[in-house]
């Protein structure tokens, strides 16, 4: 029998520490619309469409993220071009844990990072089989430990709300395909509320109305132009006109159309009072201290469909409750779940078993 050799420990820790030395711990909000990743002492390294462009025939990926978004509606037949997520969770499994894989890639200049550690937000109102899609996911896609945390309690650290107080705090988080509601006080979660209707439901609004209204089809990513150039949730002070191009039903016919932000305001009323409806819903379960604080101190309003013109407003007249933007709403999230990669024993306690 061989002596074992003396080296042979040495060695071992030897290549433990360089594998160390190319890990790296990093948050990522996955998300519906658009998915960023911050990497532990650099911040956000990465903001792109979550959108994956395969080849049918080779199973390879040919896009991703902005260059894919461009081939959505215009790719050839063998080219599938998907958004792996819907209403904030996971639609297509091996079309996300490409997407992650590809994603990760790109979010590092050095392409020998190996088995990362990666903080998740998750909508609060996810379901046990959805997280474990996430979760299976990333670690399929090379993850070494997943943790997980809830969007809401995710952006309203990435907003500087100071949720370790004892004090409430209110955060709105309208992504693009849920819409979280939620009071925190002393990272903990007093009240939360998660429903579908978010950015993704307001550019489908804005088609159907056009549909009905003058019989015109147009595309989902042209409907979200028209939301962010001239969409609001109440009615303008000043009318903005855009033009768009699309199909003229049942003739087949290319048709220009003029629209207006009125028009635009019509067509979401009912996203926009869904989402009044869940906040009201709030206010009316959240207990009285910590509501007293949130109409004292605001709600704060996070996320890409926040951006909505008017919104902060009509919140703060149907409510009572002044309603403020978040610094950089699009990436609260993401700086919350960044803020527990940097110093996870301060925040274990908002980590989802």
């Amino acid at each position: 029998m061989h002596e074992p050799s003396i080296l042979f420990d040495p060695m071992r820790n030897f290549l433990r520490r360089i594998g160390r030395s190319f890990r790296t711990d990093l948050a990522m909000d996955l998300g519906t619309a658009n998915t960023l990743v911050y990497v532990k002492g650099k911040g956000i390294v990465l903001n792109e469409p979550s959108v994956v462009a395969i080849d049918t025939r080779t199973k390879q990926i040919v896009a991703l993220g902005r260059h894919a978004d461009r081939l959505l509606g215009r790719a050839p037949r063998h080219i599938d071009v998907l958004r792996p997520l819907k209403d904030g969770v996971i639609a297509d499994f091996d079309a996300a844990k490409a997407m992650i894989r590809g994603l990760l890639s790109m979010a590092f200049t050095l392409h020998f990072w190996t088995n990362p550690r990666i903080v998740i937000g998750i909508p609060s109102g996810i379901t046990p089989v959805e997280k474990r899609a996430v979760t299976d996911a990333a670690y399929e896609a090379g993850a070494r430990r997943i943790l997980l945390v809830e969007e809401p309690m995710a952006a309203a650290i990435g907003a500087g709300l100071d949720v370790d107080l004892p004090i409430g705090n209110m955060i709105v988080d309208v992504g693009g395909g849920t819409t979280e509601v939620a009071v925190i006080s002393l990272c903990s979660t007093a009240y939360s509320e998660s429903i579908r209707t978010a950015g993704d439901e307001m550019d489908e609004a804005i088609v159907r109305y056009l549909q009905r209204t003058m019989h015109l089809e147009i595309s989902p990513r042209l409907a979200a132009d028209v939301k962010i150039r001239i969409g609001c949730a109440d009615i303008p002070d000043k009318e903005k006109v855009m033009h768009v191009t699309g199909k003229e039903l049942g003739k087949g016919a290319v048709r220009t159309a003029e629209l207006t932000s009125s028009q635009i305001c019509e067509a979401l009323e009912e996203p926009v009072d869904e989402i009044l409806d869940t906040i009201r819903r709030a206010m009316e379960d959240t207990p009285p201290s910590l509501l007293g604080d949130v109409r004292e101190r605001g709600l704060i309003l996070t996320g890409g469909g926040a951006l909505l013109t008017g919104l902060d407003e009509l919140i703060t007249k149907m409510t009572g409750i002044e309603a403020k933007m978040a610094d950089d709403p699009l990436a609260s999230v993401v700086r919350g779940c960044g803020a527990a990669v940097e110093d996870l024993h301060r925040w274990k306690r908002i980590l989802v078993s």
